[in-house]
């Protein structure tokens, strides 16, 4: 680990905090809803209820010795915190290793009828065919009236704030009709922009869906005006975390926008044609769901990332992993956590947990003087930060 020892990693087991609200409430409620999304077996009854009670009331067990990765995993910590309460070991580590064990449980990695099946696909689907879906597509039509520098705003803010604020959100807050950008704790859109210069871009993939569908409209714009020459789009190899985009979602995506109409459908088959060509390329590195920070990334990872012009690293968890997941001071200046990344890094990231650098000192004292500790949780708050 190359983060500072002095700065506390996340635990989870002070009640009521956030982390062990997610263990404690958030994942027995996600078994519950994963065994009702499909018509499981026995086998995988049995398995989801073990699970349930484990990781509410038991401690950490190792993989099955059938299972392909145990020993990754074993290297990745899981001797270390075997057989201990799923609340006194990193918080970054028992919340990817949840995710880990309830594929284990339904199938997913094993010989058999589920194997491949992702437990959270009717989730992404839902979240996909809603209207709202069609409705943020529409707006696409008279943003592309707008001026090229304009639409590029309006595409990056899209990615930032996903699914909560739409693209019409932006067209509003561009007639200064929304408060959106008072939201930004964080604003260094100006030098990410600035970091376009033709060159290859990795932007690093957050959830599927109505939140990947912007960062796929962003990268389109990027390569349709040259502001890259190149991009590559990380996914996760396996499901993760609920929504976190995969191949396959990248492929609904893809075809969600070429069966849209107007400006939707022509970004989609400008993405189609970039994935034939080349300039468009997905990877889906194991390093992306290991429950590890960045700081530990695999050579042939830091290798990719140092040859890209920028990496842009999409939401919460990412962002936790970019700095490390410790309860810096949140005055620490972003480039401090970073400096490990071998190229120039942007965050972009609503924020949902306690993590957080790059504050000024003024507007973390306004922010919780006004809701508290809240902010850094709610989703209601996001950020840009820059690391050239």
């Amino acid at each position: 680990m190359s983060e500072p020892a002095d700065v506390p990693v996340i635990l989870s087991d002070e009640p009521g905090s956030f982390p062990w609200s997610v263990l404690a409430k958030r994942h027995p409620a996600l078994v519950r809803k994963v065994r009702d999304a499909f018509p499981y077996g026995p086998e995988q009854h049995r398995a989801l209820d073990a699970l349930l009670k484990n990781a509410t009331e038991g401690v950490i067990e190792p993989l099955g010795e059938r299972a392909a990765d145990r020993e990754q995993w074993e290297r990745w910590d899981g001797q270390e915190y075997a057989g201990r309460s799923w609340f006194e070991v990193p918080f970054l580590w028992s919340e990817s290793y949840f995710y880990r064990q309830l594929l284990e449980a339904v199938g997913y990695f094993t010989p058999g009828p589920w194997k491949g099946i992702d437990p959270f696909r009717p989730f992404k689907l839902a979240e996909l065919g809603a209207p709202e879906a069609d409705e943020e597509l529409a707006a696409l039509d008279p943003l592309a009236e707008r001026p090229v520098e304009e639409r590029e705003e309006a595409l990056l803010h899209g990615s930032l704030w996903g699914n909560r604020a739409d693209l019409g959100f932006r067209l509003a807050a561009a007639d200064g009709e929304s408060d959106v950008d008072a939201q930004l704790v964080a604003d260094d859109s100006e030098s990410l922009r600035s970091l376009f210069a033709g060159g290859t871009l990795c932007l690093v993939a957050d959830n599927s869906g109505r939140e990947l569908i912007p960062d796929l409209l962003l990268i389109d714009h990027l390569l349709h005006h040259r502001r890259v020459g190149r991009a590559l789009l990380h996914v996760k190899p396996y499901p993760y975390y609920v929504s976190d985009a995969t191949t396959a979602d990248v492929v609904d995506a893809l075809r969600h926008l070429t069966g849209a109409k107007g400006a939707a459908a022509e970004s989609g088959h400008r993405l189609w044609a970039a994935m034939a060509d080349g300039r468009l390329t997905v990877r889906a590195h194991p390093f992306s769901c290991a429950p590890l920070p960045y700081a530990d990334m695999p050579d042939d990872l830091r290798r990719e990332f140092a040859e890209a012009d920028v990496t842009i690293v999409k939401g919460d968890l990412n962002y936790r992993r970019l700095v490390g997941d410790r309860r810096y001071p949140a005055t620490t200046p972003f480039a401090e956590p970073t400096a490990y990344f071998p190229g120039p890094v942007a965050a972009l990231r609503t924020l949902k947990s306690d993590v957080i650098v790059g504050l000024d000192a003024r507007t973390e004292a306004a922010l919780d003087a006004a809701e508290g500790g809240h902010w850094r949780t709610s989703g209601t708050h996001a950020l840009i930060q820059v690391r050239a």
